[in-house]
């Protein structure tokens, strides 16, 4: 065997081992960050001027640090993860985390896809702005056609009218109230996921690319 074979055989392991180090840890640091994403659901904040059964979580912020770190795939796969556990012990019948699962998807995909063809401090910004756009279009036919119509076998549509009602008495219809109330709320919900995100990510950054 000659020296140069010798060399490229050393090399070719070398690099072999190193992508088998780095898909150990992107399995692993998306296992913590769906796990701190799961913790984080159960934090639920009662959200003023919004009905009693809307409630704000960060359960979203590991999913969109996991995306700009690792990549779009990463923080969708930290979503459906987070929602998987979390269906375990709900009484949604799924629907709820269908749901959740499809805006984190579209947020954190749309946002890391995104910074991913631009990282700057600039496009993640544009990113994110972007990506929380898109789960907030999202969130109304999402309310609209899946998770209210499961909700209305427990609690009458009626009596969901009522409780937006209360807030805003001009309130004609749920559907209305939902494009009123639940996809401004998704946007702003996201973008306080982003602030937080812009604020800790360069601090975290050193941390996760040594698992990366």
């Amino acid at each position: 065997m000659s020296e140069l074979t010798r060399n490229t055989d050393q090399f070719t392991t070398a690099a072999a081992g190193r992508r088998q180090v780095s898909n150990v840890r992107y399995i692993a640091m998306t296992g913590l960050f769906a796990a701190a994403a799961f913790i984080l659901q159960y934090l639920e904040i009662v959200v003023p001027f919004m009905p009693a059964f809307i409630k704000f979580d960060f359960s979203d912020l590991p999913a969109l640090i996991s995306a700009f770190a690792m990549g779009p795939v990463s923080g969708i796969l930290v979503e459906l993860i987070k929602n998987l556990l979390h269906s375990l012990a709900s009484q949604s019948f799924g629907v709820g985390e269908l749901s959740n699962f499809i805006l984190g998807a579209i947020f954190v995909g749309v946002s890391g896809l995104i910074y991913k063809r631009d990282k700057t401090r600039k496009g993640a910004i544009i990113a994110s702005v972007i990506g929380a756009a898109c789960m907030a279009i999202i969130s109304y036919p999402s309310n609209v056609f899946v998770v209210y119509p499961v909700y209305y076998n427990f609690m009458p549509k009626e009596a969901i009218l009522q409780a937006y009602q209360v807030i805003i008495p001009s309130m004609k219809s749920v559907e209305q109230s939902i494009l009123v109330f639940n996809v401004p709320f998704t946007f702003v919900k996201g973008m306080i996921d982003v602030v937080i995100t812009l604020l800790v990510y360069k601090k975290l950054s050193p941390i996760i690319k040594g698992f990366h």
